[in-house]
């Protein structure tokens, strides 16, 4: 009798493995889905209000405002787009990655180190952030055009590889 536990236990974790693993594919799904529609969308709040962008720039002493305006406010709405079909996801992930940075450093200012370690998440650039660097190491997932392309060009054709 003592023998059927470990059985049982090991069969529950087999098949908890199984399904976690069937799942998978959901992580980078959502998190292209969350990210890149929210990118999207600033992206274009951003650039259908160009001036107001452009004073805020200013007001944050970033050099060039008006040039770096139409710059992040285009890499957000076609990175955005991008990231949602997952085509050059991990190229885009690592550009918004040094938009949230120097999001970090300017637009928040210090506020997001004196919610440093316990309300961190409360910052927005910071998870975003968090999401891109995972989106920059671990890919684009099975479901996006990168996937699609590497297939068809037997690209990273290793076994468990993301493009």
């Amino acid at each position: 009798m003592p023998e059927s536990n470990p059985n049982l236990i090991q069969r529950l974790a087999a098949l908890a493995l199984r399904i976690t693993g069937a799942l998978a594919f959901l992580a980078p799904l959502l998190t292209r889905l969350v990210i890149g529609e929210a990118f999207h969308l600033t992206g274009h709040g951003k650039l259908a209000n160009l001036d107001k962008t452009t004073g805020f720039f200013a007001s944050l002493n970033i050099p060039f405002p008006h040039a770096n305006a139409i710059f992040i406010a285009s890499l957000e709405f076609v990175g955005g787009l991008c990231i949602l079909v997952g085509l050059g996801t991990r190229m885009f992930a690592a550009l918004l990655s040094c938009t949230m940075i120097v999001a970090l450093i300017t637009s928040d200012g210090g506020a997001w180190l004196e919610k440093f370690p316990g309300d961190l998440t409360d910052v927005t650039s910071f998870t975003f952030l968090l999401f891109l660097i995972w989106l920059v190491l671990y890919g684009p997932g099975p479901i996006s055009l990168d996937w699609l392309l590497s297939k068809w060009l037997h690209i990273g054709q290793k076994q468990g590889t993301n493009p």
